[in-house]
This record gives C-alpha cells, structure tokens and sequence, in this order.
C-alpha cells in the first residue's frame, strides 16, 4: 500500500522530483505512473465511459520530458484516446476541456509553478475545471491501491499543438476588443518568460497583433531556471522586468510564472502593476460592466485596495489565501445570485467570470492589452486607472520558516495563541477568514500573519500609516513568536534591526 497523500499540496501533487540538500526524489516516475493512471480509472468512472479523451502537457521543468512519458506509458494499454501537447500553459491544460476540437474528458498538467527546479507536480482537470481537495483525495485513495483501468487494448497517441488553438483565440479577443487587425502596431511590449512556458506569448500572440516583441528576455524554455525565480510576486523578477522595460524603452512588460496561470505587468514609467496594484487594475477594469459587484480576493491586501474598490462602486470580499479557495467562494456568490465577476489573489492568479473562472494569465493580459490599446487611443496609460490607489507609507512582507518537521503542529499550536492574544490587546479584523489579522492602534496598521497553503513557511504582512509603525508591529509580533522552538525568527528580527530587539521588545509581555 502506497502513501501518496504525503505528496497533496492544496489541490495539486507536488514533491521532489530529483535528489537534491542531501534529500532523495519523493515525486518518483513510478508515483507518476500510480496517480496518472488513477487519474484515468477516477475520469472514467465519473463520466461512464471507457474510452475516454486525456490531454497530457508540461511546462520547462527538467522532469517534465520525462513525467510526459511516465504517463504516456501508463496509459497505453488502457484503450484511451490521448492528446500529447508537449510544452504548454496550466490554462491550457483546462481549455482541451472545452475547446471542441479537442473535447477532453480529462487533462493532466505536469508543473510545480514557480517552484525551485528540482520540485515537480501534478495538475488535473475535467470539464468542470481543476480537481478539488475532495477530488484528489479520491484519486490519491485509488493511486494508493494500484488501481487502474484494465487492460482493453491499445491507446491512441495523437500529437497536438494546442497552443496554435489557444494563441488564436487570444489574438481573435484582442481583435475584436478593440476593433483593429493590428492593434498593437508600433508599440514595443516586452515579454519575460522567466524560461518557463510562456514564451509563445511574444511570437504566437503579440508579433501577430503588430508588436515588436525584440526587446524580449528569458523566452527559451530552461528547467534550471538560470535568469531569477519564474514568479511575478518575486522582486528579483520584477527588478529585471522593470530595468528592461525602462532601458529599452518599451510601452509596456509582461510577465509570466513557470506555467502562465500567474502574470503581472510594468508600465513604460517602470510602475510596477503587481499584488494589489494588479488587483486594483483588474477592478478598474472590470466594475464599470459589473456596478456594485463584488470583488473576491485573498486575505493580503492593504485598506487602499478596499477602499479603492468601494471607490469604483464595488465591494471587496477578503477570502482565504489560496487560488482554489478564492475562485471557489466567487462562483459560490454567483451561485447565490450575487455578482461576482472576478476572483483574484495578490500572488497574480486571476479568474474571470467570463472565462470559465480559470485562473489564466494570458487572458487576463489580453484583457489588458485591449484596454491598453484603447487607452492609448486617449493619450492615457494603465497607470491613469489606478492613479488614486493608495499605497500605505510603511509596509513589510516577511516570511518566516519552519525549522522542524512536525511544522503544521506547531502553526496549528501558534495560530490560535496569536489570535487569543490579539483579541485581548488588540483589535481583530471582522472580515478575515484565515490566520489572525489584527489592527494595532498605537502603529495605526495591522498585521496578517498566517500559514502557507503549500510550504513550511508563516507568511506575515505588515501595513502602517505611521513612521516607525512597521518595526513596531514586528517587535510585537517578535517578542511573541520567538517564544517558540522550531521557527527561525531571524528575519522578523533583521527586519527590526538587531540594535533595537533588546531594548524594545522587553517592554512586550506577550510571550507564548
């Protein structure tokens, strides 16, 4: 009997796909194997049927040649009818679904996201969109039990370039969103791929539309990932995507994660749009159709966001971290009869309404190069929609690691401690839905802290409208979390300044 629960993370399998810190390969060919054809038997099973359709693809990860093989050959004697798309997006993946040329019944996505390159993973969808928590659950019980499809005969192998299908979809949308067959003509737009799977935008999307895409970095797809991390929340990219952007003049940057389901952007003034700018940009966008919506996001967003959405007419729902989680609570308003177009997380995935809710960031910049086409029709930027977005005068995003192996114990033990003593002496937050946010009078901010979705890790978010509020809040939260063993405070304490821990934090009596 296998354990492959061992390697869900959210609604995805994930793990170590090649030996590497002294640690050995837990994502295995032979787990790949198990959990593909698990898949398979789950699919059939679900839409009674036999032979059915499956799309198998990758992103540019070192194992994902291999991985697409692993599965090919699993399934071969299961009498199937299996698309090899080779190199294509999480998007993608999904749109096989849908698209009918192709009508699977089922994808299998082979990525680990932006994740360091000797981690790998498993994404899985169906018509309805990507598994659930449950859905996996199921499929992980199965792979577990080495149960699979018998053998009926031999599958059929057909080689697709879905993304010449995806591409041309993209291009149509941006055609007909602003009536022009070259509405990108003389406009520089920068791509950077972070040599993950999004290089196609620059060549199969853009040049198409009239752009010059020469500007371009980090199309070519490498596993090692060798130019920085493929992963728009990380500042080290958007550094990179910036000084491009700002060296060669260009009108606007994109930017991709490893698989495309993640995006962000920079303006030809090197404005970073990223985080709670992105989120803003998207409201902009999208509440002028949709008065009094309401705007689903994750939990680590700044009062400027809410306040900026309230300005635009909508509302702004705070939901739990997680791409799953927040596209899930919008399409259970909309379900509900509320107007929820849009789901979207300040890590850059964005899920439309309008497009089946899939979190897909070559959409959502189609969508933006449609307003930014128009915009410039005005002699105005991207910038002029979110010009009265404000920013908080002090803010820190920290990220503190576990340091022992029983780590999700430990959160469990540290999170309700937090909260308890927040809801003492400070003021908790009436529209939170994970971890503990809490407002700080004295520092006129407040804090998220909570625990990663996928990683070992205790995220903590700081915003103050006060000098010196920050490292305030940071001794606070300090001089409590460094009461437990098996956490590595010493970020949180970099960040304070080592000359101030002993002199501020003992006036401090929170300790766990």
């Amino acid at each position: 009997m296998n354990d492959y629960g061992k390697l869900k993370s959210g609604t995805d399998i994930r793990g170590r796909a090649i030996a590497s810190e002294g640690k050995p390969a837990v994502l295995t060919e032979q787990a790949v194997s198990d959990i593909a054809s698990a898949f398979a038997l789950w699919i059939s099973r679900r839409i009674g049927k036999t032979r059915c359709k499956i799309a198998v693809g990758r992103d540019s990860r070192l194992t994902g040649e291999a991985f697409t093989r692993t599965v090919i050959a699993a399934l071969k004697y299961s009498g199937l009818e299996i698309f090899d798309c080779g190199l294509f997006s999480t998007p993608a993946a999904f749109l096989t679904t849908q698209f009918p040329s192709m009508s699977a019944d089922g994808a299998i996505m082979i990525t680990a996201s932006h994740h360091p390159k000797d981690i790998n993973g498993l994404k899985f969808f169906t018509p309805d969109g990507g598994v659930n928590s449950s859905e996996l659950n199921e499929i992980i019980e199965l792979a577990n039990a080495g149960e699979k499809l018998s053998t009926i005969s031999v599958s059929t192998i057909v080689r697709r370039d879905f993304m010449r299908l995806y591409c041309d979809a993209m291009t149509d949308a941006i055609r007909k969103g602003t009536g022009l067959f070259l509405p990108l003509k003389g406009m520089n737009i920068v791509v950077d791929a972070g040599h993950g799977a999004g290089g196609f935008f620059a060549k199969r999307v853009l040049e198409p539309l009239g752009a010059d895409t020469s500007a371009s970095q980090f199309l070519e797809p490498d596993g090692t990932f060798p130019a920085h991390p493929p992963n728009p929340e990380n500042a080290e990219a958007m550094q990179s995507l910036k000084s491009r952007v700002t060296e060669s003049g260009a009108d606007l940057g994109i930017i991709f994660d490893a698989d495309v389901d993640r995006c962000a952007v920079v303006t030809s003034d090197g404005t970073e749009v990223n985080r709670c700018r992105l989120i803003a940009l998207a409201a902009a966008m999208i509440l002028p159709e949709h008065r009094g919506a309401t705007i689903v996001t994750d939990s680590v967003t700044t009062e400027g966001l809410r306040r900026f959405i309230e300005s635009r007419g909508g509302v702004q729902k705070r939901f739990r971290r997680g791409y799953r989680n927040v596209i899930d609570e919008a399409k259970r308003l909309c379900d509900s009869g509320v107007d929820a177009p849009l789901a979207i997380e300040s890590s850059g995935h964005v899920a439309f309404a309008e497009h089946y809710f899939l979190d897909d960031g070559a959409y959502f910049i189609a969508k933006i190069l449609i307003t930014f086409a128009n915009l410039k029709k005005q002699g105005k930027d991207l910038t002029d929609l979110i010009a009265d977005l404000s920013s908080p005068l002090e803010e820190a995003d920290i990220r503190l690691n576990f340091t022992c192996e029983n780590w999700r114990e430990l959160a469990d033990k540290i999170m309700p401690r937090l909260n308890g003593l927040a809801e003492r002496l400070l003021r908790l937050s009436e529209d939170n839905y994970e971890g503990v946010r809490a407002y700080v009078s004295h520092a006129d901010g407040y804090f998220i802290v909570r625990t990663s979705v996928h990683d070992p890790v205790l995220p903590i978010y700081i915003e103050s409208d006060k000098v010196g509020g920050a490292r305030s809040i940071a001794r606070f939260l300090y001089s409590f979390l460094n009461g437990f063993t098996g956490i590595d405070c010493s970020p949180l304490a970099e960040f304070i300044g080592e000359d101030e821990i002993a002199e501020n934090v003992e006036g401090y009596d929170v300790a766990p």
